[in-house]
């Protein structure tokens, strides 16, 4: 691997990770054991895990489409999805806008399920690697729902 793909290979990879890390630091968990939560809710600490990995993979599909045809509509979906996925915890835990929050997700889910398809015409395994992720948003939505209507 090059020294060029091997430093993109990080910054791709490694950017949204460290980054969605540091606004996890910035939100905290305290709220999340206080508030009253909806069954089937997991631990605190499975999220900084599922995010991590989720992050993760998002680098890794960027990272694979990138070395492909990647053109400014797939660059936009990815690049709002993470921007959306950035301010949500903010909403949540620190706003504690729990009905915006769940809005908030589902036009999350809108960016992704457009950055999947982007992805997915660009080099399938790319999209499919971020099936994970919406998976886990239709799950975190239930999460926020029940949240909204429990406090």
């Amino acid at each position: 691997m090059k020294l060029k793909n091997f430093l993109k290979f990080i910054i791709y990879v490694f950017g949204p990770l460290i980054f969605g890390s540091i606004i996890g630091f910035l939100v905290g968990s305290d709220s999340y054991k206080a508030m009253s939560k909806p069954i089937f809710s997991p631990p605190g600490i499975v999220f900084p895990i599922v995010w991590s990995i989720l992050y993760f993979l998002m680098g890794i599909s960027f990272y694979i489409t990138s070395k492909n045809e990647l053109n400014r509509r797939t660059v936009s979906f990815y690049i709002v999805q993470l921007i959306i996925n950035y301010i949500w915890p903010f909403l949540f835990f620190k706003l504690k806008f729990y009905y915006l929050s769940a809005i908030w997700i589902v036009l999350l889910i809108y960016f992704v399920i457009n950055m999947i398809v982007n992805f997915y015409n660009i080099k399938k395994v790319a999209g499919l690697l971020q099936l994970p992720y919406l998976i886990w948003l239709l799950f975190a939505l239930y999460l926020n729902i029940g949240v909204a209507l429990l406090n």
